[in-house]
């Protein structure tokens, strides 16, 4: 009791008053009744910084429907067209507007009314002090009197608006209209959710986190992808070496070198040296071998990995290898630093060049800036609004159980593998002092076939050094084929606390192949796969260039969205992404503030005012 009324008198100092109390009761029972905000999940952008640039801009094709539904019947389609571009890039697409001819106040003035318009519709389902939170600092009181003009006998707003209007035009009103194009996409889209793989083989990894930076409002499940790039940045020579050799063979060497300052030189000296041949090859086949030792040496660490099959170095005889009791021919027998005596040691210069590139990595001021970020923002998974978020998969035994795996000298499965493993995660990038086992577990994370990130036996070396692709198949977790099932998806869901026949599983890491008529929803609509492929790497494969889940007032729709042709089409043509639409699931009643997890909270700080209004009344405390 002491302890609480510690909580109260604390209480009290902000809320010094009844009135107070009261004022802030009503604001929070009224926040209740408005709509929810709109949430949007993507997942596996991979580095696609142009697409991915364009579908937050135009947020997941949500502007434009906007744009059409309220200016349909006053605007042609090629000026609805260029209103959107403008919105999605205001900077860019007034500069074009200029060498073409300064646009005149007319413009000006009809431009801004139509955004205001957009911008007032948007802002409708939210409070007006969070709608003023979101307006750019410098124009925030003007913005709000527009939004909110009211309508009088002898028309004074209008007029008061017109000369507002007058005003900024007169002015010059380049600055205000990009102030209210941000607005409009801020409030278009209340909280992102990115379910993993912002990494991998597009161009620029570092520019797509710049960019989820200054996001308002997001939340990150990490992908195998990210986590291999935390395990290097935390020091684990298996990741550092996986990423260095994605980046070679992906030709993404400037994420490395331009982006966070590692520099490739001395891989690049020491492959001519040892291997010869064409230098990326070189470099390649050097940072691949380097690979295989260091996850050999975390293999022969941890004998509870159960991967011991991927032991591949010490099983090469001549020109041919051995995997898993089969013998196959080797496309490369030149192996210079592979001792058969010790397969697993790296020589004198192997380890120089790993020595120097966890250094550089380690060293990297930007690295570890956006690392932290990632474990600020992230995590192993999410429960939000009735929906669990993660990336990969939950390990299943064949018979749907969840399966119990051992890390740490514990076993671990469903949930508790989850909370473990984010906890694990994060003590190997904070802790000051690096455990060896923690790295490693980093590596499997990435890797492991009973990974809650990965879920499949990777064979790496075989799509490497062995031409029959026979020996490529990688066998998956029994997840990937019962999650179809909806008692599968049910359970899952209840071992995280989702008991809601209205929860679902937002999962992403296997690309839906709508090419060979995969569909993302699954489970009786209880699961939906959002990996569509944003990478161009992955288009042909897919048939499509990414998701967009949209979860709004109204229910779950998922946009599919076409290849991206470029920020050059789309300033000078009006170019935009191609987008499809697909209801999951319409609400039977529309879903307010109160139906979500802020509405739970809030509902709780409503009864911790009323528990302070009655201190106050009865004299337990007293108010001033």
């Amino acid at each position: 009791m002491d302890e609480q009324k510690k909580y109260y008198a604390l209480l009290s100092e902000k809320y010094p008053t009844m009135r107070s109390l009261s004022r802030e009761i009503i604001n929070l029972t009224a926040i209740l009744n408005l709509p929810k905000g709109t949430e949007h999940f993507m997942s596996d952008i991979h580095g696609e910084y142009e697409a991915f640039c364009h579908i937050l801009n135009n947020c997941s094709g949500v502007v434009r429907e906007k744009v059409d539904m309220l200016l349909g019947g006053t605007l042609s389609a090629e000026e609805r067209g260029e209103l959107c571009t403008l919105i999605y890039y205001p900077k860019e697409k007034l500069r074009l507007l200029r060498k073409s001819g300064e646009p005149d106040r007319a413009w000006y003035e009809q431009t801004i009314n139509n955004m205001l318009e957009v911008a007032r519709f948007l802002s409708s389902k939210y409070t007006r002090s969070k709608v003023r939170k979101a307006m750019p600092e410098d124009y925030a009181y003007i913005l709000d009197e527009l939004l909110h003009a009211q309508r009088d006998e002898d028309d004074n707003q209008v007029r008061y608006h017109k000369q507002i209007l007058d005003t900024i035009t007169e002015l010059g009103a380049e600055d205000f209209v990009i102030s209210l194009a941000e607005l409009i996409k801020r409030l278009a889209v209340d909280r992102l959710h990115i379910v993993g793989d912002i990494f991998d083989r597009g161009d620029s990894a570092e520019k797509i986190i710049d960019l989820l930076m200054r996001r308002h409002s997001l939340d990150i499940e990490w992908g195998n992808h990210d986590i291999l790039w935390m395990g290097a940045a935390s020091g684990s020579e298996a990741c550092i070496a996986n990423v260095v050799r994605n980046c070679v063979k992906y030709r993404k060497r400037p994420t490395l070198e331009s982006g966070y300052g590692v520099s490739l030189r001395a891989l690049t000296l020491f492959a001519r040296q040892t291997y010869g041949g064409e230098p990326m090859d070189a470099a390649l086949k050097a940072i691949a071998v380097i690979q295989f030792k260091l996850e050999g040496q975390a293999i022969l660490r941890h004998p509870e990995y159960g991967m011991d099959d991927r032991l591949l170095l010490g099983k090469i005889n001549g020109s041919t290898v051995e995997s898993e009791g089969v013998t196959y021919q080797l496309n490369d027998s030149f192996f210079p630093t592979v001792n058969p005596d010790g397969p697993y040691e790296l020589t004198e210069g192997e380890r120089e060049v790993i020595d120097g590139l966890r250094d550089s990595f380690l060293n990297s001021a930007v690295l570890r800036s956006h690392i932290t970020f990632l474990y600020e923002k992230g995590g192993m998974y999410r429960c939000c609004n009735g929906n669990l978020l993660y990336h990969g998969c939950v390990p299943l035994r064949d018979d749907g159980s969840f399966d119990e795996v051992e890390h740490f000298g514990k076993k671990y499965s469903g949930k508790a593998y989850f909370d473990m493993a984010d906890s694990r995660a994060r003590r190997a990038f904070f802790s000051r002092h690096k455990n060896q086992d923690e790295l490693d577990f980093m590596w499997y994370l990435w890797c492991g076939r009973r990974s809650p990130l990965c879920g499949r036996n990777i064979k790496t070396f075989e799509r490497t050094f062995i031409s029959d692709k026979s020996a490529w198949h990688e066998e998956q977790n029994p997840y990937y084929r019962l999650y179809h099932e909806r008692a599968t998806c049910e359970n899952i869901l209840a071992e995280f606390g989702l008991n809601s026949p209205y929860a679902h599983i937002v999962n992403g890491h296997t690309p839906v192949r709508t090419v060979r008529g995969e569909l993302p929803i699954r489970a009786d609509g209880k699961l939906l796969v959002i990996d569509g492929g944003f990478c161009r790497d992955y288009h042909d494969t897919t048939g499509i260039a990414g998701y967009t889940l949209i979860f709004n007032s109204h229910g779950l729709r998922l946009k599919a969205h076409q290849p991206f042709e470029s920020v050059e089409a789309a300033l000078r043509a009006n170019r935009d992404i191609r987008s499809h639409s697909e209801i999951v699931e319409t609400e039977r009643y529309r879903v307010m503030v109160d139906d979500t997890d802020a509405g739970e909270r809030i509902r709780g700080q409503i009864a911790d005012l009323f528990r302070l209004l009655q201190m106050y009344k009865s004299g337990e405390l007293e108010s001033k």
